[in-house]
């Protein structure tokens, strides 16, 4: 008996990072969380949640975190929509915008969630390949004239990044809606969010996830003008935002000094690990986000992930064309780091000491 269209029957489910039983002790560098905690502003927040805000409905769009948004970078509440996460929102823009005869395209590799989302919609993807750079492959995008255009900036699992003025050069050429996903910008030397003044098909995604430290809240949202979002509105689940999530992210938000502190301590630790495997020789690619992607040197990504998943560090490891080789390493704190990097030595280590046994057989 078939309960569920063809397409949902065929497609492949989004597969999430690997998660650690409770109580379980690891080094988890696999899923990108940020390594420090929450605002204390925030908890604070969180401690003082009376019963009336559970009793009742919250308010359907989030509005005192839009404000709270707004007044952090500069924009109307009407141009903020929060969702459930960012993942939220590309739902909504999946669901409002494709379906099939209207396509998706974006770069590839890059968040996976992308194909997935237009899986459920019996939407077309156009993936364009990245060169070994992750250089933006703007032409071949715009050629696409794709009903959505997604790019992940800093791009994940790469981490590279895209100037402002790629973008906006981009989102001129293309047909449809621009979906500049930053995720990751928190970690980042430049941003987009400027653009959806000046263009009109441009929405900017952002989450509480990485640079708030607050994955497990569940809060994004995204910028456009307001027209895009009336028409994301129309397809968003009714209370999409809790009044939790609502109250603690927007005084996380308002916050900047907590996030900028905790996000400048990543981005150094960031510089210091690229560093260490680079001095191992490894292939590091430069990062604008909490994560370096690598190529291991003599022993292969899959190998590699084994040995430190039976030492009790998480990373990585797609198994996939283009990302197969190359493993994702979330940053830690300094002590995090520096266990990873003993595990790898000891992995390292006794792969060369096989290969010299098998020498002399």
């Amino acid at each position: 008996m078939n309960l569920f269209r063809p397409n949902i029957q065929q497609m492949t489910p989004y597969v999430p990072g690997e998660q650690p039983g409770i109580g379980e002790r690891v080094v988890k560098l696999n899923t990108n969380e940020n390594p420090y905690p929450p605002s204390p502003a925030a908890m604070k927040v969180l401690a003082e949640i009376d019963g009336e805000q559970l009793r009742r409905y919250p308010q359907p769009t989030a509005l005192a975190f839009r404000e709270a948004a707004g007044a952090v970078l500069g924009y109307d509440a009407d141009w903020i929509l929060p969702g459930n996460g960012s993942d939220d929102l590309l739902t909504m823009i999946f669901r409002a915008c494709t379906e099939p005869g209207r396509a998706a395209a974006y770069p590839v590799p890059t968040y996976s969630l992308y194909s997935t989302l237009a899986s459920v919609q019996d939407a077309e993807v156009v993936e364009v390949p990245f060169d070994d750079d992750y250089n933006l492959p703007a032409d071949a995008l715009a050629a696409a004239a794709s009903a959505v255009t997604l790019v992940a900036n800093p791009n994940a699992p790469s981490g590279t990044l895209f100037s402002p003025e790629e973008l906006e050069a981009l989102a001129g050429r293309v047909r449809g809606l621009m979906v500049i996903d930053e995720a990751y910008v928190d970690f980042a030397d430049s941003s987009a969010i400027e653009l959806p003044r000046r263009c009109p098909n441009v929405i900017v995604l952002r989450t509480l996830s990485k640079g708030y430290s607050m994955a497990g809240l569940r809060l994004g949202f995204g910028v456009a003008r307001p027209e895009i979002l009336t028409g994301l509105m129309k397809v968003k689940d009714s209370y999409n935002v809790d009044a939790i999530a609502c109250a603690v992210g927007a005084a996380a938000i308002a916050d900047q000094a907590y996030k900028n502190e905790c996000a400048a301590k990543v981005r150094a630790s960031r510089g210091l690990l690229a560093g260490q495997l680079e001095a191992m020789g490894f292939r590091v690619w430069p990062s604008q986000a909490n994560f370096l992607l690598v190529r291991p040197p003599t022993v292969g990504a899959g190998q590699i992930y084994e040995g430190l998943k039976k030492r009790g560090v998480l990373i990585r490891y797609f198994q996939q064309p283009g990302l197969d080789d190359k493993l994702r390493i979330s940053i830690g704190t300094d002590q995090e780091n520096a266990q990873l990097m003993r595990a790898i030595s000891e992995i390292l280590s006794s792969a060369c000491e096989g290969r010299g046994e098998r020498g002399e057989q």
